[in-house]
């Protein structure tokens, strides 16, 4: 037989495409052909399975070996087709039996090792979608790809292995691989989350934390160097939930997509926590880079907290870059090469200094900045994108008495109890509507079976008519009024609930 057929997996962002590996064993002279859209990284592949055939003890024909992929429509990239490709060619040779419905994700080494890719949570997942459950991994992708229900995932050390596996003469094999590549691990998420309790003073805003957390509303702090801003936003995860199973399981696909080669042994259960710098570019926090584009910091934030300190030093562009996401819980990133989709709900916050030098606080008498300093700065962050952001929050600095009362702070554990009791409420409230906390409900919901009396908006609706509030920003405040109901264990918000929520949205933030 001269055709090889075999099975694989592209991934395009999150979605992974089913792969067709042809091969093609003709008559004519010694060649190597790889057509269907593959990168430069993919057609390095050529030289890297024969000499890891060779060193398998199985190398490959001497004749001229075709390898299509198909689509061939579809771009391609990245070394995971390494082990797909050379059992098609070692099938067309008739070395192997037919491999029938089997997924073969593995890179190879030229010692005919399988070293483990990245992305092999979403290419499995994809794989089980298309009705191909039968994965063949590496060892060092052996615990992340069983993660995925209905996946049956074997790992063998070498090509060799692999081969045996699937019918070749165990008498011309090399099945003394060497010492096994060693499967680098990921670092968990899950480790000790820093406790709200470490933080002195701020009640206001600990309370504001508190809202945030239980409706996952966007928030913005505006406060001098030192009141404690970074502090209370690295302990917003540590007060949201675990994540369920489909939602850990986006997470962990997210991660095992951008991770360097890295193995996971669990779902990611706790909410992630991403705070670039503010020196990041436009493709580290959207996403981006050469070829098809990879996830960034804002889909790593997915179903977490995605923090920027010192929001006014970012640039403009990237801040204005994350309204997208912020109204649909998602990226979508166009390039030459196609088009990548990322999930990217994630609860946004924002920390700002009063002015560049920080001390327009109090009196400001210390303050050495200009008005016109003070409007350029805050000019960076733009109106459109501020108006997505509901709570906006003014904290001063603290007081001798406020650190030394920091023994009587209230635990992370206690106020994330009560978060959780709001939010079940809630997705009580909303399972009818398929959402799950109040900051995805709809301005249609809130003005149809969600709507208030008007005795009750009245002062939302006068700040309306008054221009102090945009039509996107009216919803907001209603959303606020809902989460603050749920905590107050209401079954929907009163006139106290709403102007809370409107003082909440209009105390802190002023151009």
């Amino acid at each position: 037989m001269s055709l090889g057929r075999t099975f694989a997996v592209a991934l395009i962002g999150l979605n992974g495409h089913l792969v067709e590996v042809e091969a093609d064993i003709g008559q004519t002279l010694p060649a190597f052909q790889l057509l269907g859209l593959p990168d430069a990284s993919l057609m390095e592949a050529k030289e890297r399975i024969r000499s890891a055939a060779h060193n398998a003890g199985i190398p490959l024909s001497r004749r001229k070996i075709t390898i299509n992929l198909l689509p061939a429509s579809l771009p391609k990239r990245g070394s995971s087709f390494d082990l797909a490709m050379v059992m098609a060619a070692l099938r067309a040779a008739g070395d192997i039996r037919d491999p029938g419905r089997t997924i073969f994700l593995a890179e190879l080494g030229l010692d005919s090792r399988l070293r483990p890719i990245r992305g092999v949570l979403p290419a499995v997942m994809a794989a089980v979608r298309a009705g191909y459950p039968e994965v063949v991994v590496a060892p060092g992708n052996l615990e992340e790809a069983s993660l995925v229900p209905g996946a049956v995932v074997r790992s063998f050390p070498g090509l060799a292995q692999v081969a045996l596996e699937f019918g070749a003469n165990p008498t011309d094999l090399i099945l003394d691989t060497g010492q096994d590549a060693a499967a680098e691990i990921a670092s968990p998420l899950e480790g000790r989350e820093p406790d709200l309790k470490e933080v002195a003073g701020q009640p206001e805003a600990k309370a504001a934390l508190e809202v945030a957390a239980a409706g996952g509303h966007h928030l913005m702090l505006l406060g001098p160097p030192g009141a404690g801003k970074t502090m209370l936003a690295e302990r917003l995860p540590g007060l949201l939930p675990d994540l369920d199973d489909m939602q850990a399981m986006e997470v962990t696909a997210i991660h095992s997509l951008g991770a360097v080669v890295a193995s996971r042994s669990e779902l990611i259960r706790r909410p992630p926590f991403e705070k670039p710098h503010h020196t990041a570019s436009m493709v580290s926090i959207v996403g981006g880079g050469s070829g098809l584009p990879r996830p960034g910091a804002a889909s790593r934030a997915h179903r977490g907290v995605l923090f920027l300190d010192e929001a006014p030093e970012y640039d403009r562009r990237v801040l204005d870059a994350l309204r997208q996401p912020l109204e649909s819980g998602e990226l979508i990133l166009h390039r030459a090469a196609g088009t990548a989709t990322y999930p990217a709900r994630f609860q946004l916050v924002l920390a700002a200094n009063p002015c560049p030098c920080g001390n327009a606080t109090g009196k400001g008498m210390d303050c050495q900045c200009t008005p016109m300093a003070r409007k350029r700065y805050f000019n960076r962050i733009s109106g459109p994108l501020l108006d997505r952001v509901d709570i906006q929050l003014s904290i001063g600095r603290l007081s001798l008495a406020q650190l030394s009362a920091q023994g009587s702070a209230e635990s992370s554990a206690s106020v994330s109890a009560r978060v959780r009791e709001a939010r079940e409420r809630a997705s009580v409230r909303l399972v009818r509507f398929g959402l799950g906390f109040n900051a995805e409900i709809s301005g249609q919901l809130l003005r149809g079976p969600l709507r208030l009396p008007e005795s009750t908006t009245r002062v939302v609706d006068h700040a309306l008519e008054r221009g102090m509030l945009t039509a996107r920003g009216y919803d907001r405040v209603l959303r606020l009024a809902w989460t603050l109901a749920d905590l107050a264990s209401e079954t929907q918000p009163g006139p106290e609930q709403l102007g809370q929520a409107l003082s909440m949205r209009q105390h802190g933030f002023q151009r």
